[in-house]
């Protein structure tokens, strides 16, 4: 949420936020300025939905989707200084940073790649500690978390496909996206249900769940939301900040 700056709008903020219990919030990189920042926060707390920073790489005209080739050093120093706006903001307006959960490309390749993954995890604790690191398990970005003493919140995704790999499919590819709320519907109940998610090929591919992505610049996100969480709750599953149970 939150990754609409200047003239440019995308997504539907002020109804997704009535369907979810925690959200990503852009910090000004990949998309996000203050005032949206300031708004996103605001309507966040007004409908109890707990608050995260989703740092990306430095690539407005990207909107954070395109791989950089950083330093170490540049890559913490990036997510340290995205996530001291979104505590900042967080603060002023009464409440604090949940979790932090990188952005596109950045959270590709830190689910890939042993030593991106630890410059982010090294600067989420540098910054808290006591803030949760949010990814898909059995990743590069898992490891390193745990490596520094992170809380971890195993992600799973209601509207991207995956490889057998685990790992998200390009979005390069025709077939990246799910775009239909009932087949995204099904396919998180029976990740939650029976910890497994059917991987491009047909494959089964075992997943733990924690929380589960929508994405907001997705035409159809405020929908499949509203489905899902209807169906969560009707299967008995409690929709709760993370920070709540983990």
């Amino acid at each position: 949420m939150g990754e609409s700056f200047g003239g440019f709008r995308v997504g539907m903020d002020e109804e997704m936020v009535k369907f979810i219990s925690s959200a990503n919030i852009a910090c000004g990189f990949h998309g996000g300025d203050p005032m949206v920042i300031d708004k996103t926060i605001k309507i966040s707390k007004e409908h109890h939905v707990a608050v995260g920073a989703h740092p990306g790489f430095p690539d407005l005209l990207g909107f954070g989707r395109r791989n950089m080739d950083l330093t170490q050093q540049e890559i913490k120093n990036y997510v340290i200084y995205q996530i001291g706006a979104l505590k900042a903001f967080a603060k002023v307006n009464g409440t604090a940073l949940q979790h932090v959960k990188a952005h596109g490309a950045l959270y590709n390749m830190a689910a890939v790649n042993e030593t991106i993954a630890l410059s982010v995890a090294e600067a989420i604790a540098s910054v808290d500690p006591n803030l949760i690191c949010v990814g898909m398990a059995n990743t590069a970005m898992q490891r390193a978390a745990e490596k520094v003493g992170l809380r971890f919140a195993c992600e799973v995704f209601a509207d991207r496909n995956i490889n057998p790999d685990g790992t998200l499919v390009s979005r390069k590819l025709p077939n990246a996206m799910i775009n239909d709320h009932e087949v995204a519907c099904a396919r998180v109940l029976r990740m939650i249900k029976e910890g497994v998610v059917e991987a491009i090929d047909g494959s089964l591919v075992p997943v733990k769940v924690d929380t589960i992505c929508i994405h907001g610049d997705n035409l159809e996100a405020v929908k499949f939301a509203q489905t899902i969480k209807t169906a969560l709750e009707e299967n008995g599953v409690e929709v709760t900040p993370m920070g709540t149970f983990l």
